[in-house]
């Protein structure tokens, strides 16, 4: 398939150098693929690992998202960032995997050694050199998760990019594909439901 630079750079949504990686990845060039992965994948495997709580899984969902953002990168048509475009990509391979638990019916528990594994610097970074603080904090941490793992998966969703990613409402809304009011209603009943769960912390 032919790439359209000239095309690309006019996007309002792209940045001139995105613009530019995007056309040589689509004219087929494997450093600029290259590239492309080294860019996104840390931010690919963190929103996985944070929507579905296991690290196999957050690995497996990552491959399998770029494989579909090659496959697919023809019918980017820079309506957003290519960084929100593949956070769509993201969290509907996450919602594919979820429903493929879901019917054979697996849990998607992590442990809090895992959990403090893959997310410690984020989660502890303030935490002190005494034992005690930290194991309050880790205590604090886990709670923290299982209640985000109570939520619904849409609810989950919006406030992992939210809270954590820090996407604005317009590009969550475009990752999830719903409208801006969607996204808020969901920010709301996710942000009650963990309050009550957490109403003690």
């Amino acid at each position: 398939m032919s790439a359209k630079p000239a095309a690309a750079l006019a996007w309002t949504g792209v940045e001139t150098g995105e613009a530019a990686l995007i056309a040589r990845c689509s004219a087929g060039d494997e450093v600029a693929c290259s590239d492309l992965v080294e860019q996104h994948q840390r931010m690919v495997y963190q929103l996985a690992l944070h929507l579905l709580g296991d690290h196999n899984e957050a690995l497996d969902v990552s491959q399998e998202v770029f494989l579909r953002v090659f496959r697919t990168l023809g019918t980017f048509k820079g309506q957003s960032s290519l960084r929100t475009w593949i956070y769509r990509i993201v969290v509907n391979q996450a919602w594919n995997r979820q429903r493929w638990w879901r019917r054979r019916r697996q849990g998607d528990q992590v442990s809090l050694d895992e959990h403090v594994r893959a997310r410690g610097e984020r989660a502890f970074r303030d935490a002190g050199p005494a034992p005690d603080r930290l194991l309050d904090q880790k205590e604090t941490a886990d709670r923290v998760w299982r209640a985000l793992e109570q939520l619904p998966f849409e609810q989950r969703t919006a406030i992992v990019l939210r809270e954590i990613d820090g996407l604005s409402y317009e590009e969550i809304a475009f990752s999830l594909g719903v409208a801006g009011g969607t996204v808020k209603s969901r920010l709301a009943r996710a942000r009650e439901a963990l309050r009550a769960q957490l109403v003690d912390l």
